[in-house]
């Protein structure tokens, strides 16, 4: 309830009073026909203007729940579109914002179109007067602009990630809850200045800046938050800007280690379930447990103690008062700067060109040498990608061999 609030706040309501019921969904109304009867009492007593409901409701629900309270139903996907909507400030984002608003209203069209007809009801004003077909199809080729002119920007981003792979610098990308100290760390970190806040979804498209590590440098990128129970068209919506994520090489997954030790559990659990969702659950993690200033050293251990059934690679920092940042940049170096320098021999059959042009994508190749039906492969690559590498060249029969540490790169620009 205290995160609905906070949604709420965050869309531009103020709240007037709450209503709570813990029971299985009920199919008129999702919470009980009694309850259903308080809340609307209670809204008219409080002279409500909306009702918000914490979960995901059908559409036949919306219409009965706005049927009996005489106000506007918003639920949880779409209260937050809405703050999404507010907080857009990119081209990018507003487009996929768009996308995903309608996406959730073709998935509602039908029904809405049919439940209009029996009798306008608060959020459902207007709608009686589409035809099914008509309605349905507009909305479907809005979707289909917009998702080419997202294309568009996926391309532009590709090519912007591409220049970065071949320049051999390894990437790094900041995940984590909403409000969890994201930005701050990002901020801190590759002394930036973007916006950073305490109200929800601050982030809705992502940065990408170069940060200094001891002995090199990386790329390290700020992206959009999580949040429990995230609406899957938002999920689908933000796929290009969440990729940034599948391909770093390293996530840094940011916890606000000063929430209630429940909150910590689950807001963790549910950033390591998005991450898995969005396919980036090999890639190595780092932990980084923020907002330490909030609570004391005693509290830190009890609680730290209590996450290592997760098996956390975790490091504890103040983001916002740069405490035990050397720590963290050594951690990060750990597992992004050992760029090493390896080489390999395969024979040139089936697979084989496949594989190459792999490791052409995800590796900085030095040199290529072809003699006979074989060739040889110099490159440097970071550890996880080399171990990849590593493993197909020897199931394909061929040799491996480790060669050197690669020295400092030259250093890239912002």
């Amino acid at each position: 309830m205290d995160e609905l609030r906070s949604l709420a706040e965050a869309a531009g309501y103020e709240v007037v009073g709450a209503v709570e019921q813990v029971r299985r969904p009920h199919p008129r109304y999702y919470i009980g026909s009694g309850k259903a009867k308080e809340l609307a009492e209670t809204a008219a007593k409080l002279e409500a203007e909306k009702i918000i409901v914490g979960s995901e409701l059908k559409t036949v629900q919306v219409y009965n729940l706005a049927k009996l309270t005489r106000l506007e139903v918003v639920d949880r996907s779409h209260l937050i579109l809405e703050i999404f909507v507010r907080r857009a400030s990119t081209k990018e984002a507003k487009l996929q914002i768009d996308l995903a608003r309608l996406q959730y209203e073709l998935a509602h069209a039908k029904e809405k179109v049919r439940l209009a007809r029996t009798g306008e009801q608060p959020g459902f004003l207007g709608l009686g007067r589409y035809e099914v077909d008509v309605y349905y199809e507009s909305v479907s080729r809005q979707v289909h602009s917009i998702q080419e002119k997202l294309k568009r920007i996926r391309k532009t981003r590709e090519l912007h990630r591409e220049r970065r792979r071949k320049l051999g610098f390894p990437m790094a990308s900041l995940a984590g809850y909403t409000n969890s100290g994201k930005s701050t760390l990002f901020n801190a970190l590759a002394e930036e200045n973007v916006p950073a806040d305490p109200r929800l979804f601050t982030t809705l498209s992502t940065t990408t800046r170069a940060i200094s590590l001891p002995r090199d440098q990386a790329l390290l990128t700020d992206t959009v938050g999580f949040i429990d129970k995230l609406p899957l068209t938002l999920i689908e919506a933000f796929r290009s800007t969440l990729e940034e994520t599948i391909f770093s090489d390293l996530i840094l997954l940011v916890v606000d280690i000063s929430e209630p030790p429940d909150e910590v559990e689950r807001k963790l659990e549910c950033s390591l379930n998005v991450i898995r969702e969005i396919g980036a659950g090999e890639i190595p993690i780092v932990t980084v447990l923020n907002k330490t200033d909030l609570i004391s050293n005693q509290e830190l251990q009890k609680k730290t103690e209590a996450l290592q059934k997760y098996s956390l690679n975790a490091v504890a920092i103040s983001a916002l008062n740069k405490t035990n940042l050397k720590q963290l940049e050594a951690e990060i170096a750990k597992h992004l700067t050992a760029h090493v320098r390896s080489s390999f021999t395969i024979q040139m059959k089936g697979e084989s060109q496949s594989f190459l042009s792999w490791v052409f994508d995800h590796a900085d190749v030095q040199k290529v040498a072809y003699e006979d039906d074989s060739v040889n492969v110099s490159f440097g690559a970071s550890p996880n990608i080399i171990d990849k590498i590593r493993d197909q060249v020897e199931k394909m029969g061929g040799i491996f061999r480790h060669e050197e540490v690669e020295g400092l790169r030259p250093k890239v620009e912002p």
